[in-house]
């Protein structure tokens, strides 16, 4: 596994995190003891972080896609949105961490109709669309959306294309870490 704090992001021209806290609320983060779903003790929702100057290398490495892409619009900024858009570093599959006090935020537009027409495009390169809820876990595709429950890293997402009388239908399924 990649250890994220080896992956240096950049954040787009006019980015800021400013006021957005949420990274700090929706992922684990064991080297300050912070479990996804729950406000790291360091954080100051909407001020920033308290430690900020000296945080570890894992969060001091992680940009959101809201903060390194300029194509995303205003109402992507996780503060705004209620989630946070990520790349799997290994998989290339985008993450969508929700906020756990929002759980069906996801679900709303203009965030849904995206995260189909993400999910349509993602596929000829057998990408996927994940969104969590703490660790558990829905793949959206382009017909429906698969609940896999808690998904923890070392998981994988198996997916299968199967014929049926009316075209290609995609199944996915969970393998758990042995």
């Amino acid at each position: 596994m990649l250890d994220p704090a080896e992956l240096v992001s950049t954040p787009a021209p006019g980015r800021a995190c400013g006021a957005c806290t949420l990274c700090c609320k929706v992922y684990d983060v064991p080297a300050v003891e912070s479990v996804a779903g729950e406000w790291c003790r360091h954080a100051k929702p909407g001020r920033g972080c308290g430690i900020h100057a000296t945080r570890p290398g894992h969060c001091r490495a992680f940009h959101c896609l809201w903060m390194t892409e300029s194509w995303l619009g205003p109402e992507w900024k996780p503060d705004k949105a209620k989630m946070v858009l990520s790349l799997d570093p290994t998989t290339r599959f985008l993450h969508v961490q929700v906020d756990p006090s929002q759980p069906a935020v996801w679900r709303r537009e203009p965030y849904y109709g995206q995260l189909k027409r993400w999910a349509v495009a993602s596929l000829p390169q057998r990408r996927h669309v994940l969104v969590f809820v703490n660790h558990s876990a829905t793949v959206v595709l382009p017909d429906r959306d698969v609940p896999l429950g808690v998904f923890l890293p070392g998981d994988r997402l198996v997916a299968r294309e199967r014929m049926t009388p009316n075209g290609v239908v995609l199944d996915v399924e969970k393998r758990a870490v042995t």
